[in-house]
């Protein structure tokens, strides 16, 4: 099966556990299984028509970009070629080679820092998808050496340091995330969740309420907030919430969590 679908670093968060997060008496976290979508496409390292081509069938036909990539590299095609055929293993669902051969890629490029920062974000997100949150951490943060100040690698560091259950670290990250981007709504939905998991209810729902006064119609602050709400006995609230999120992203991976947490719910307090 290959991935179609972009995810978020919100609900790579959320699938990690430290989003979608409900417990009924003495229940326990539910997260969905299975692989997790191919995140996507970064600026580009080049132009060309070849080039495009080949990133162009990374998500309908990634077997082809694959064979294009393979005999273009043979042909002597760089850096571009490598990219290509390294995100097409990303696609065909090989994400540890995947981020492999991204990391060698920025190591050995002579491309502006920026470039490379590029390259070792999606190896980060290779690395979150195969769930090996020690090495997307230190990706990352060999990046932002790079980029010291880019809130979208500081919250995908933030993501591996809640897979870690670092969240002290993760809420570190996502405050200078936005104070870099006050208005980074999947920031602020993170930040919260981070900020639940460390028992700092009060300031998760503040956060909750930031992000959706940015965005009134996001799934994963809605899945958010009915955690916190479910926390603080608000069960009506909960379910009102959850089946919003339902309603507003029904194939995601965050309508998936809020389906389960909707189920704990009906089923009531473990005995």
């Amino acid at each position: 099966m290959h991935p179609r679908h972009a995810m978020s670093a919100t609900a790579l968060i959320l699938a990690a556990g430290i989003g979608a997060w409900l417990v009924l008496g003495d229940g326990e976290a539910i997260v969905p299984a299975g692989p997790l979508p191919l995140p996507p496409v970064p600026p580009r390292i080049a132009s060309g028509l070849e080039y495009e081509r080949c990133l162009g069938l990374l998500t309908t036909e990634p077997e082809s970009a694959a064979a294009l990539a393979r005999a273009w590299t043979e042909r002597g095609g760089g850096e571009p070629a490598v990219h290509c055929l390294a995100l097409s293993r990303l696609a065909l669902g090989e994400p540890v080679p995947a981020a492999e051969e991204l990391e060698r890629l920025a190591s050995a490029s002579a491309s502006p820092p920026a470039t490379r920062a590029a390259l070792l974000e999606q190896a980060t997100q290779a690395w979150l998808i195969a769930g090996v949150a020690t090495r997307a951490r230190a990706t990352a943060t060999v990046a932002l050496a790079l980029t010291p100040d880019n809130p979208t690698l500081l919250i995908e560091r933030a993501t591996a340091a809640a897979q870690l259950e670092r969240h002290t670290d993760a809420v570190e990250d996502l405050a200078q995330a936005l104070r870099l981007d006050p208005r980074r709504a999947d920031a602020l939905v993170l930040r919260a969740a981070g900020l639940r998991q460390l028992e700092r209810i009060r300031e998760a729902l503040a956060d909750i309420a930031a992000a959706l006064a940015l965005d009134p119609d996001n799934a994963e602050a809605l899945l958010e907030r009915g955690i916190l709400r479910q926390r603080e006995r608000d069960n009506a609230g909960a379910r009102v919430d959850w089946e919003r999120a339902i309603e507003l992203a029904p194939d995601s991976a965050t309508a998936d969590l809020a389906r389960q947490n909707l189920a704990l719910l009906e089923a009531g307090p473990s005995r």
